[in-house]
This record gives C-alpha cells, sequence and structure tokens, in this order.
C-alpha cells in the first residue's frame, strides 16, 4: 500500500504507553481505506481496513472483546 504522505496520528489515550498504533485515514486516496501501523515500527507493514472493518475493530478494542498478545 501506498500514499502520499498520509498524516498519521495516535489516540490521545496513548500517552508514553509502548502498545500503541497509529492510524491514517486514507479514504480519498487511491487506497481507500484506514491504515493502522505499530508507532514502533513507522516503516514497517501497514494494515488497511474498510471504514466498516475499521468500526467493528474499534467497537473491539472499546468493548475489551479483543485478547491481549
Amino acid at each position: 500500500m501506498t500514499a502520499e504522505s498520509p498524516r498519521w496520528f495516535k489516540s490521545s489515550y496513548s500517552s508514553a504507553g509502548e502498545q500503541c498504533v497509529e492510524v491514517a485515514d486514507l479514504r480519498r486516496s487511491p487506497f481507500p481505506v484506514i491504515a493502522v501501523r505499530d508507532s514502533k515500527a513507522p516503516t514497517g507493514p501497514v494494515l488497511g481496513l474498510r471504514a466498516d472493518a475499521f468500526s467493528s475493530f474499534l467497537a473491539g478494542v472499546k468493548g475489551g472483546r479483543l485478547g491481549v498478545v
């Protein structure tokens, strides 16, 4: 996946934590997805999710339905 200068951001809840992800909204790009990456590996792999899948992911996180790895 490539995109011209995506604007990555972290949640305000991340603070100084080490288990953070960064998100970029690429829905207006040639790859219309929400991009997610590990904040500790900004040049590493990027996961691209459709908006509905990203919403489901967030609901799972907020609802505590995702296990800790």
